[in-house]
């Protein structure tokens, strides 16, 4: 078989013709004239031995078939071999001795017949005629697989039009549903912003009344001392409250644009946040390594405090006993080649800022929680603070479209690694 367009065609020594003659001679004179065209003949020796072989086989290219035989002559047997829908459509060349007159050729025609072959058989007339069928029956089956092909195609067609209209729709639906969940998120923006007015105002002046009136009631020597003790830890879980509401505003503060950026000088925010920090640093004996930093392009007041955030965090968690040794330093990276945390920076340089520390370090596996907003590693007993302060330094880092590593190994410290991308 020729394979034509996924379906197969049949070659010559494919073809297969059945010889009907209640004669042996001439079965086996055909067969001899055939055979050197190297078709497949198959020998029937009367209708009803030609009407058994196509109750098992169907693919016959062409039928030869004498007209007089005993009990079925070939005109019944051809009218039998119509009337089944999977043999309708295989030729037949009638075989006979006689010159019949046309109404007698007609009713061969009639009864499916194509063509005629008078006896004696002419080798060579035979041999053409047969060619000629057997082309045309070639040529049908091409068509034929064409044919099949063309409905398969259309039938892929039509699915791949009816995934697509149902696609349309889906992403009509999707956008609609986009349409709606960006109005609700602007919506609980709005909200967050008016909370960040009410935590700025009406929240923080209560807290103010009762620091400062707590101070006052502090200041007169007539309480004790479990009172003055009570009164401490009003004042503390005061403070301690301040400094949450004042994170949450820091957290919650998220428009920015593209004329926040401007040409920065790091080592000079650094400095301002090592100015506040100044106390703290006094206190604790650090030793603070700051190396040459970049000039970028930055949110000053974001950096400021991501720095401040940072430095604060490697004095606050010390080891006892131990003063802080701070190292900060920057280094220009492609971008190309080196693995990101998350998103890949879109520039072809990045920044690449070190923040270690000689602490207490942390548990490898849990590098990611640690930005996680209110996730603390430790109760508030063991270290003050929030646990907003690293996720706003992830806030920070991905309003720069950059990104924030941290690697630590319990009781040898901690890096924090911030990619920051490199513009003009």
């Amino acid at each position: 078989m020729e394979p034509i367009n996924g379906h197969e065609v049949p070659q010559k020594s494919d073809i297969k013709i059945l010889v009907v003659d209640d004669r042996e001679d001439n079965l086996f004179s055909i067969e001899a004239i055939l055979e050197k065209d190297n078709y497949s003949i198959i020998k029937a020796s009367s209708g009803r031995a030609a009407l058994k072989i196509l109750l098992q086989q169907h693919d016959f290219s062409l039928i030869l078939m004498d007209v007089q035989m005993p009990e079925l002559s070939g005109f019944e047997t051809a009218t039998i071999i119509y009337e089944r829908d999977k043999l309708k459509d295989i030729p037949i060349i009638f075989i006979t001795a006689h010159d019949y007159d046309e109404d007698y050729i007609f009713k061969g025609y009639k009864m499916g017949g194509v063509d005629y072959i008078y006896k004696p058989i002419n080798p060579q007339l035979l041999r053409v005629k047969v060619s000629v069928f057997v082309e045309l029956y070639r040529k049908n089956q091409q068509l034929m697989a064409h044919e099949r092909k063309l409905l398969a195609t259309n039938r892929s067609l039509q699915k791949e039009i009816e995934e697509r209209r149902a696609s349309e729709e889906k992403v009509r639906s999707l956008n609609a549903q986009l349409v709606e969940n960006n109005a609700h998120l602007k919506a609980v923006n709005e909200e967050l912003d008016r909370f960040a007015y009410v935590a700025s105002h009406d929240l923080q002046e209560p807290l103010r009344k009762i620091m400062v009136f707590s101070d006052k009631i502090m200041m007169k020597e007539t309480q004790d001392k479990e009172t003055e003790k009570y009164f401490k830890k009003i004042v503390s879980s005061s403070e301690r409250m301040q400094s949450l509401i004042n994170d949450l505003l820091s957290f919650s503060r998220h428009s920015t644009s593209s004329s926040d950026f401007k040409k920065t000088d790091l080592c000079e925010l650094v400095r301002e946040a090592m100015g506040e920090l100044e106390i703290e640093i006094e206190n604790t004996g650090a030793q603070l390594n700051i190396a040459e930093l970049p000039v970028i392009q930055v949110i000053p007041s974001l950096m400021r405090q991501l720095f401040y955030n940072l430095l604060s965090n490697a004095m606050k968690f010390r080891r006892k006993d131990v003063k802080p040794v701070v190292t900060l330093t920057a280094e220009l990276m492609k971008s190309e080649g080196y693995e990101f945390p998350g998103k890949p920076i879109e520039t072809e340089h990045f920044w690449l800022i070190t923040v270690s520390d000689n602490g207490i370090g942390f548990d490898p596996k849990f590098a990611e929680d640690i930005f996680v907003v209110f996730k603390r590693l430790h109760s508030y007993h063991e270290f003050e603070g929030t646990g907003v302060g690293l996720s706003i330094c992830k806030k920070i880092v991905e309003k720069h479209h950059g990104f924030i590593k941290a690697v630590g190994t319990v009781d040898e410290g901690s890096r924090f690694l911030i990619g920051i991308p490199d513009k003009d």
